[in-house]
């Protein structure tokens, strides 16, 4: 028996060594298409950069190739009224030794009249409205290309989900708008249905529909808060209870990012990951974006597209629903709503 068990032991030794070994090959895997990819990205931005650098060259060339004509003909004006000024200096030397008559005065005149005519700075125009037109173009392609910037975020806003949050399972001191779209700490506790969906140890609401397949991205409106908790989790997180299990990011059920008084700490399954480089930062909207098919779930900073952090569950279990904590009051500095923002029609980043 106790050969067998060896045998038995070591058969399933070889089979997780195996696996250890296509594990580590699909990370090989994954990061060469990574890289890859990224390889290709970059291609198409210097691309972009030649196109763009070859269009302002066009653009400058033509306006100094027009400038330059301009210019040539000015001198030649000059040139022309010099010429007729060296001509009056020999006639004013002249006119010291002989006295000509009224004649020749009226040809001069007329001569030195038809040169200023000539010679009018006026007549001399630059197609100013043909320049207005050029930086009307680069305005709206400068217009056109920040609308479509940072291209992750323009991503993003293409899965924009329509959140509404489910007031049954908001905690009785957490007061949901009719729309579903806020949620607010309230001290005093609220008259509401005693239902199994209600959180009663955290101040957690979830959700009403969940989603379970696909991408979805969310921005919730976080300016204002000292505390607040976001995040995506199974229907199965805990509701009652223990508080530290019923929090968002504690079990395996669930994954979030918490900020409290200038911290940001990520957490799923208990598991804390502290983000040092983040400390003091402050953002209006922090996006979620999740992934079914990919199995991850990635927060930023929505303002400027600041990555804050990224989970990967590789397959998820179950249905997710997005969750959302406004923290307690924090000595009276933390009474604002969290509000679920339109992600399809975020303030441009640029």
């Amino acid at each position: 028996m106790l050969l067998k068990r060896q045998q038995h032991l070591q058969r399933q030794r070889e089979v997780l060594a195996y696996r250890m070994k296509k594990l580590a090959a699909k990370q090989v895997e994954m990061t060469k298409k990574t890289d890859a990819m990224k390889e290709k990205i970059k291609k198409k931005y210097e691309d972009m950069k030649r196109v763009l650098d070859e269009d302002l060259r066009i653009t400058l060339t033509l306006m100094d190739t027009e400038l330059e004509a301009t210019e040539k003909l000015m001198e030649e004006k000059i040139e022309d009224c010099y010429h007729l000024t060296e001509e009056l200096d020999k006639e004013l030397a002249n006119r010291a030794q002989t006295d000509d008559g009224d004649v020749q005065n009226r040809e001069t005149d007329n001569r030195i009249f038809e040169m200023l005519k000539l010679t009018d700075p006026e007549l001399i125009r630059m197609d100013e409205f043909k320049h207005e037109q050029l930086l009307s173009l680069t305005t709206n392609l400068l217009l056109f290309i920040r609308s479509q910037i940072p291209v992750t975020k323009k991503l993003f806003q293409s899965y924009a989900a329509d959140v509404v949050l489910d007031a049954d399972t908001a905690h009785p001191k957490l007061i949901v708008s009719p729309g579903g779209d806020s949620v607010t700490y309230t001290d005093t506790w609220q008259d509401v249905p005693e239902v199994p969906s209600r959180f009663d140890t955290t101040l957690n609401v979830i959700s009403k529909q969940g989603f379970s397949e696909g991408r979805q991205y969310w921005e919730v409106d976080v300016s204002g808060k000292t505390y607040w908790e976001l995040g995506l989790t199974y229907p199965s997180i805990p509701r009652h209870g223990s508080e530290e299990v019923c929090w968002m990011g504690r079990g395996k059920e669930s994954w979030c990012v918490e900020y409290f008084n200038g911290s940001y700490t990520a957490w799923h399954g208990g598991v804390q990951h502290e983000l040092p480089l983040l400390d003091g930062r402050q953002f209006t909207r922090i996006g979620i974006y999740c992934s079914f098919p990919g199995g991850v779930v990635c927060f930023i900073g929505a303002d400027t597209v600041t990555p804050l952090h990224c989970f990967c569950a590789g397959t998820f279990a179950d249905t997710l629903h997005q969750a959302l904590c406004p923290g307690h009051d924090n000595y009276g500095t933390n009474w604002k709503s969290l509000k679920i923002c339109d992600a399809s029609r975020s303030p441009p980043v640029l």
